[in-house]
């Protein structure tokens, strides 16, 4: 069966507003994220929001005539248990529209950790969380459906390990660091200047880039990595402040 990855998609975006709609190459960053999954054989489900800002998603989605789900806007754990219900999926990898340039491998070797290992959730490799955005959770639904019986709608679960991880006797790994590539350059998608490098490497090395091609880039160039190096530590600040709310 393939691995079904949930885009986790929203139009609201305070840094860079509306971020899932700017132009990378032939469409958008949605656009990108969609063919990226179906090149590495993987079934994208589009999980948006119910909120109208957001129809211009579904727009997108059935335009490429993936399935698409519209759930809760500010609890994301419901969101995505309500999707696997819907198709009813027994576990999932997330990709996040902000990861452009994720790793469709390292997908796969997460999903076959956790079923291998017997976990229900597989968190992405340090590097990868730390910005390098290689890839991200691996999870059973059922855990979700574990971690979401302690919130409501209102919760903003958008940090959603920390719940998880709060679950008694959850079984989870980090992911390894791959054997070969692994990616520091902050790759994620939040700030005008990360923007800057995505669409940087799109052009000159296409859109389907391998992980290795683009760290042989990075490596051969590494004044690119520059161009958005002084927003990690503001990004990891913030990622720290949400964490500490939870």
């Amino acid at each position: 069966m393939k691995i079904s990855a949930f885009i986790t998609v929203r139009s609201k975006s305070s840094r860079l507003p509306r971020k899932c709609f700017l132009p990378f190459g032939e469409g958008t960053i949605l656009d990108h994220v969609i063919k990226r999954c179906l090149y590495f054989g993987l079934r994208p489900i589009v999980c948006t929001t119910d909120l109208s800002s957001d129809a211009g998603i579904v727009d997108i989605a059935n335009a490429h005539g993936v399935e698409v789900f519209r759930g809760e806007s500010i609890n994301k754990l419901m969101r995505w248990r309500d999707c696997a219900r819907k198709f009813g999926i027994t576990y999932f990898h997330t990709v996040d529209a902000d990861d452009p340039f994720f790793c469709g491998d390292e997908v796969k070797r997460s999903v076959q950790c956790m079923i291998g290992g017997g976990y229900e959730m597989v968190s992405p490799s340090e590097s990868s969380s730390k910005g390098g955005a290689t890839v991200g959770y691996s999870l059973q639904t059922s855990v979700v459906e574990r971690a979401c019986l302690n919130t409501d709608s209102n919760t903003d679960t958008e940090m959603m390990w920390s719940y998880i991880s709060q679950i008694d006797g959850v079984k989870s790994v980090i992911l390894d660091e791959p054997a070969s590539d692994m990616l520091e350059t902050r790759l994620t998608l939040d700030y005008h200047e990360d923007y800057i490098l995505l669409e940087a490497i799109r052009i000159l090395l296409g859109a389907f880039a391998s992980r290795s091609q683009v760290f042989q880039l990075l490596q051969k160039n590494p004044s690119l990595a520059m161009i958005n190096a002084f927003r990690s530590d503001e990004w990891t600040a913030i990622q720290k402040k949400k964490a500490f709310k939870n």
